[in-house]
């Protein structure tokens, strides 16, 4: 028989039975459903922490101060004063250095009439919204003279306006902070959160301005720099830690009093990780599928044992065994397929749906696709091949005996 005819006649057979091939597809469904999903919702999630990372700034190194000590009590990185404005003027000469923005933090109340929220502000200079990818929505951003002035000028992230009711309008208004009038000169476009903390909710104001109103201290808390390309990214954090070892005078075989967290290393951790438990996930859902196999088979020697007069009747007209092995085969081949295919769909669609819940899109990969139908057709084989060779090695006379 050659192969359409094959096929023809499984599809007709599972027709015939269509509510016992519904349950014994259901264990394929299940299992390429899952493996597609979770491997889309993995890729998917992989995206989203990626692009987190990356909206905190373009081939980043962030250099933070030291752990300050109380006592027996050693504090988190950064609590301590070992970074200073001098050392971001010198390491924003290091040859690769694009853009850098010392960051010195402090919170206090804004208030803008009579809306008020705590806000985290954020002490620094021109060059933060190349370092840190912030897009101005209205109005403008810090610049050079603002910063060496000392200005009381300030620029708010999308969800500080919110909270205090500005717009467009009120750029060139005054808000408050810590009862201290400043102008506002600029909205930013919202970027999101990163972890728990959210890169909106942010007051910017010039560093010299926080120095002198709020925090009379020559240390940052952190150092930012962008790095001209990605293949400098190694030799300008180098150049940085030799740079400030030398300036803070540490002695050869001493600790760091500083860290530089590497965006770079950041992202190789989380795809990384990301990628073994995609694995893991698809690891676990492909286990359905063997499941799945094991109900195809169990199916499919049933079916030999129902039909058993019929290949007894099939034989001895000229069937060769070959013949039965390829027709029983080539059902539970169909089985696979048609459960791999409806598996496919339903995942496809499981994983748009979480992709917009969770916010990071469709992530759609044909090469999973692929390999969750060839999956099926190898569990259709293998599970598939025990029942044929009963089949074709039924002896046609005991084969038309049998009742």
């Amino acid at each position: 028989m050659s192969a359409s005819e094959l096929v023809r006649l499984a599809l007709s057979r599972l027709a015939a039975s269509r509510m016992r091939a519904l349950l014994t597809m259901l264990g394929i469904i299940i299992g390429v459903g899952s493996v597609v999903a979770l491997v889309a919702v993995g890729q998917g999630a992989t995206a989203g922490i990626s692009a987190n990372l990356q909206s905190l700034g373009t081939n980043l190194l962030t250099v933070n101060a030291g752990a300050s000590t109380s006592g027996f009590t050693r504090g988190a990185f950064g609590s301590a004063t070992t970074l200073t404005v001098d050392d971001a003027a010198a390491l924003a000469e290091l040859d690769g250095v694009a853009a850098l923005a010392p960051e010195l933090s402090t919170s206090a109340l804004v208030t803008a009439g009579d809306a008020n929220e705590t806000a985290s502000i954020v002490g620094t200079n021109e060059d933060y919204a190349r370092v840190r990818n912030y897009t101005v929505w209205q109005g403008s951003f810090l610049n050079g003279v603002s910063v060496d002035a000392g200005l009381r000028v300030a620029v708010i992230g999308s969800d500080t306006a919110t909270n205090l009711g500005l717009g467009a309008s009120d750029v060139g208004s005054d808000i408050r902070i810590a009862g201290i009038p400043f102008q506002l000169v600029g909205i930013l476009q919202p970027k999101g959160t990163s972890g728990a903390a959210s890169n909106d909710d942010i007051v910017l104001v010039p560093i010299t301005a926080v120095q002198h109103y709020f925090n009379a201290t020559d240390s940052v808390r952190s150092i930012a720099i962008s790095v001209a390309t990605s293949e400098q990214m190694d030799t300008v954090k180098a150049q940085a830690t030799t740079l400030l070892r030398e300036r803070h005078a540490i002695a050869s075989g001493s600790s760091d009093d500083f860290t530089i967290a590497d965006q770079a290393q950041l992202l190789e951790s989380v795809d990384s990780i990301s990628s073994l438990l995609t694995i893991l996930l698809a690891g676990i859902a492909s286990i359905s599928l063997v499941v799945g196999g094991i109900g195809i088979m169990n199916i499919m020697l049933v079916s030999v044992r129902e039909r058993t007069r019929e290949i007894g009747i099939r034989k001895a007209i000229g069937a060769r065994g070959r013949d039965i092995l390829a027709q029983f085969l080539v059902e539970a081949l169909t089985l696979s397929v048609i459960g791999g295919l409806i598996g496919v769909f339903l995942g496809v669609a499981v994983s748009m749906v979480v992709g917009q819940v969770a916010g990071w899109g469709f992530q759609f990969q044909p090469m999973t696709v692929l390999m969750a139908v060839g999956f099926s057709l190898l569990v259709g084989v293998v599970f598939g091949v025990w029942p044929a060779r009963q089949a074709a090695r039924l002896d046609p006379i005991v084969a038309l005996r049998y009742e």
